[in-house]
């Protein structure tokens, strides 16, 4: 082999690597928002042919998606039959509300001394966040300003290593925000519940500040449970 050959095989392995990599990269962000949207249920049966085929690309970018999904716990796999979206599960949904609880509670007293009236401001605007009921694009938008205003409550806290945690714990919740609010009207309470939160961050009433927003956690958490109980939901187990 030719030292122009050994150089051309040399250069094109990294970039083979680099390639499969990207793939893999395309496949575990389009399913990673297909689960958490919605759009993969939880319980839904997968294979990685018919993935394959709707992402385009080859089975083992695929496999490694979903082995990386597997172990965030979005997937579950079953030797020789395929994946499931993970149910969502009555206690896994009461211990993720637990900890954002003591997570943002402490983040809003903390923020009640510290954001300024600009930042309330803009808290002000994602509280007046509203969707239409049944419309993808419009639930979108609403699940990401309420993603968009606890963060900003987190990083008003003024801790980045509170603000790294909450933005964690918001990330496992959106699932269940958007199974929520694609099955009822989440607008009146949300609305109400955040500019309540609003109103104690103004009066930089720490405590306040703090009892608001774990209320308004806990009303989440029923409102999710209920109708998600109440519409016999597949996935939802005990």
């Amino acid at each position: 082999m030719t030292e122009t050959a050994v150089d051309m095989d040399q250069a094109g392995a990294p970039q083979t690597a680099r390639r499969g990599k990207s793939l893999t990269e395309m496949a575990y962000a389009s399913l990673r928002e297909r689960i958490i949207t919605g759009d993969m249920p939880p319980g839904m049966e997968v294979s990685e042919p018919e993935l394959a085929e709707q992402l385009s690309v080859s089975k083992t970018p695929v496999r490694e998606a979903l082995a990386r999904l597997c172990v965030e716990g979005f997937m579950e796999a079953y030797p020789r039959r395929g994946y499931r979206v993970t149910p969502v599960t009555v206690k896994d949904m009461n211990d993720l509300f637990a900890i954002r609880e003591m997570l943002e509670g402490s983040a809003a007293a903390l923020a009640a001394e510290h954001l300024t009236a600009e930042e309330l401001d803009e808290l002000d605007r994602l509280a007046d966040a509203h969707y239409e009921l049944g419309e993808n694009a419009s639930v979108r938008s609403f699940v990401e300003a309420n993603q968009a205003f606890h963060a900003a409550i987190a990083r008003g806290s003024r801790n980045p290593r509170l603000h790294a945690l909450v933005i964690s714990h918001l990330e496992e919740c959106a699932r269940l925000f958007y199974m929520g609010a694609r099955m009822r009207d989440v607008n009146p309470e949300t609305n109400r519940d955040h500019h309540e939160i609003i109103e104690m961050l103004r009066k930089r009433d720490a405590e306040a500040a703090r009892a608001a927003i774990v209320r308004h956690n806990e009303n989440t958490r029923v409102g999710i449970l209920t109708v998600l109980i109440s519409n016999g939901r597949a996935g939802l187990t005990l």
